[in-house]
């Protein structure tokens, strides 16, 4: 079978996979995918940007000249410590350390004698410590207060088992993500924030189709069911599998634009912050929904005392049927075991077989009766 025929069949809902049972496998992955973003966050750290750790951000619209041009004009102006430039649109953005209103009027000065650019058209924007601890503070409050709202939902609209799945597959989202932000370098900046959030709204949208046709795929178990909750989830998971790869991949597509077209092609470096966290957060969350968040929550609800009861009433029927389809074929191999001896016309032995529980009465052919010799009429008057 081609490829391309298993890749139509799988969208057309024929065939499907077994992802439930094999938890270790998906748990084994996000454990290695851990491992590699928290030595990420270790070892490289985050680039916080100037608005967390503040500093002085100048807007030169010189669009003709080279990064090494820009460079070379802004430490020119008295600009000793490390400077970052980068292309937004058709302007340079220059980022470099705290500097007070003297420093900044000097390097406006020889940025335009350097560049022939005039003096007002450069826009500064001086950013403090203080304000970068504030965008902070008010980023992990909104991240609680996203976190208590979506358990508060899930725990009404389904139940506490299928919010903590929830959770667990968001952390594991927002770690992965801040790893690979990490090692690839990017500047953290309050619109990597909003990335941030916003994969969590796309893992959590996943999360919620899957739990909702789970439930209601599981609500006719019971004690009599020919299947168990595994089984029946993976089902319910197999009918928004598809579904739910084509959402995410319609969205993942114009993300994917942003970051490798707009950031290479147009120099939209401003973007590429926003881009990489909700390029990586949207394949991650659709990952952890279907492999991380529906296992887990099978595995919370065959502890419950009615799913386990209903596996057991499954196994020991298993059983009894196994026994009895044991003990028919049995019974079918000695059925033609009863085999008797018994001579053929012409008096050879032969063979017959018989039903198991039949008895055969074996008769014996004793050839033709031999009459008693009788003399002659003579004789018998002698006598």
């Amino acid at each position: 079978m081609s490829t391309r025929s298993v890749f139509s069949r799988f969208y057309g809902g024929e065939i499907s996979a077994d992802i439930v049972g094999r938890p270790k496998l998906w748990y084994s992955i996000s454990g290695l995918l851990l491992v590699f973003s928290i030595a990420g966050l270790l070892i490289q750290g985050l680039n916080f940007g100037v608005e967390f750790k503040g500093g002085s951000v100048f807007t030169i619209p010189a669009s003709k000249a080279s990064i090494e041009e820009v460079r070379s004009a802004v430490a020119g102006g008295g600009v000793h410590g490390e400077t970052k430039v980068q292309k937004a649109g058709g302007d340079w953005r220059v980022t470099t350390e705290s500097l007070t209103s003297t420093e900044v009027t000097k390097v406006k000065q020889n940025v335009s004698q350097k560049l022939d650019v005039e003096a007002n058209s450069i826009t500064t924007q001086v950013v403090g410590p203080t304000w970068g601890g504030e965008i902070s503070k008010k980023a992990w409050q909104a991240l609680a207060v996203f976190m208590i709202l979506i358990i508060a939902y899930l725990s009404v609209a389904f139940e506490w088992r299928m919010a903590a799945a929830a959770v667990v597959a968001l952390v594991h989202d927002l770690v992965i993500t801040a790893g690979i932000y990490a090692w690839s370098g990017f500047e953290v900046t309050p619109a990597t924030l909003l990335g941030f959030l916003t994969i969590l709204g796309y893992s959590l949208y996943d999360a919620v189709v899957v739990f909702d046709m789970i439930k209601e795929v599981t609500r006719p178990l019971g004690p009599t069911s020919k299947i168990t909750y595994s089984e029946a989830a993976n089902q319910a998971l197999s009918s928004t599998l598809v579904r739910s790869l084509n959402t995410s991949l319609v969205a993942i597509l114009p993300v994917a634009a942003i970051l490798f077209i707009g950031t290479t092609l147009f120099g939209a470096g401003t973007l590429k912050d926003l881009s990489l966290s909700l390029f990586v957060g949207m394949i991650v969350g659709t990952y952890s929904s279907i492999c991380v968040a529906t296992p887990l929550l099978v595995q919370l609800k065959e502890r419950e005392p009615k799913f386990k009861q209903l596996r057991e009433n499954i196994a020991r029927r298993e059983s009894s049927g196994k026994r009895q389809a044991k003990a028919a074929k049995v019974t079918q191999a000695t059925a033609v075991d009863d085999v008797d001896d018994v001579p053929d016309d012409d008096g050879k032995a032969g063979t017959i077989a018989t039903p198991a529980g039949v008895t055969v009465r074996k008769v014996v052919q004793q050839g033709p009766r031999q009459q008693p010799k009788r003399g002659t009429r003579q004789q018998r008057r002698s006598k």
